[in-house]
């Protein structure tokens, strides 16, 4: 278990340095997206065959429909995210991404029959109140309109991933993370070789900090992701699974200088306490303690 818990939170501390890695590689968000998902998958096949493990998907078409769906979902959420990197910073980026499994809960009740219960409305609205003060600055005409828009689409794109993903039962762990991946790669694909062809000129001074995007970040953090949370409790899942936001902003305030106006910590404060309250408030209701 101990075991488990130090791969959880090495992936989750990985992710959230996404943002200050790819700050490093002077490609575009698309290209970097591109080289991230085709090295990250290479190695999850990899390691997927190299484990021993078998593929199932052939025996359960719908779920691999869902997977697919989800797999698309995630390539063209990183793209958008990773433009929103570009153009309005990590920290501000990261905290529009991780949105996502709030408008998962807002949709629960419509796509999964769970009941909408006031501490999820709570929840909700204090997200949308952080949403509204950490980019308050681009409903005024004084802030990047495309890149608060990149960073919302990327929520919702995440959104949409994991509802997906909740529908492929029958394909889990290893599996799921190696297909998904290698799906996301083949939708950057197409859309960077219509958009411009994949003459992608990659200098030296980025071919580091790409392979540990690629390799590090996304490979081996996915490896470590999905094969712990089986091992972990739901809840502490669920609830520290915050720490990738919260990472993200302070590594961007710590290696990039980015500043949050005060208004705009108190926007972060809001989007990830009202998402962890609803997490803690559900789990007591259950009985059920981190």
């Amino acid at each position: 278990m101990k075991k488990s818990y130090v791969k959880y939170f090495t992936a989750l501390l990985l992710f959230g340095s996404n943002g200050i890695v790819a700050s490093f590689i002077h490609l575009s968000s698309y290209e970097i997206v591109l080289l991230r998902t085709f090295i990250g998958s290479v190695l999850l096949i990899a390691l997927f065959f190299l484990t021993r493990n078998q593929l199932t998907f052939y025996k359960h078409k719908k779920d691999s429909l869902f997977l697919a769906l989800s797999g698309i979902a995630m390539g063209t959420s990183w793209m958008f995210l990773y433009e929103a990197y570009a153009q309005i910073g990590v920290s501000i980026a990261s905290l529009c991404y991780y949105c996502g499994p709030v408008i998962v809960m807002a949709l629960s009740p419509i796509l999964f029959k769970e009941r909408l219960t006031t501490v999820k409305i709570i929840g909700f609205i204090a997200v949308l109140a952080g949403i509204f003060l950490v980019n308050g600055n681009a409903f005024d005409g004084n802030g990047n309109g495309w890149g608060i828009f990149c960073g919302l689409m990327s929520a919702l794109m995440y959104a949409a991933m994991v509802i997906c993903n909740k529908k492929a039962r029958r394909i889990q762990g290893m599996e799921n993370a190696t297909l998904q991946l290698f799906i996301s790669f083949l939708t950057v694909f197409v859309f960077v070789l219509f958009k411009q062809g994949l003459a992608i000129r990659l200098g030296t001074e980025d071919i580091i900090p790409m392979l540990i995007l690629g390799l590090l970040n996304t490979g081996i953090g996915c490896y470590f992701y999905f094969s712990s949370i089986g091992d972990l409790p739901v809840q502490t899942v669920a609830i520290c699974g915050y720490l990738e936001p919260l990472s993200a902003v302070l590594f961007s305030v710590a290696f990039l200088h980015e500043r949050l106006s005060l208004l705009q910590i108190i926007g972060a404060v809001c989007i990830i306490g009202g998402a962890v309250f609803n997490e803690v408030v559900k789990r007591k209701s259950k009985g059920l303690t981190v």
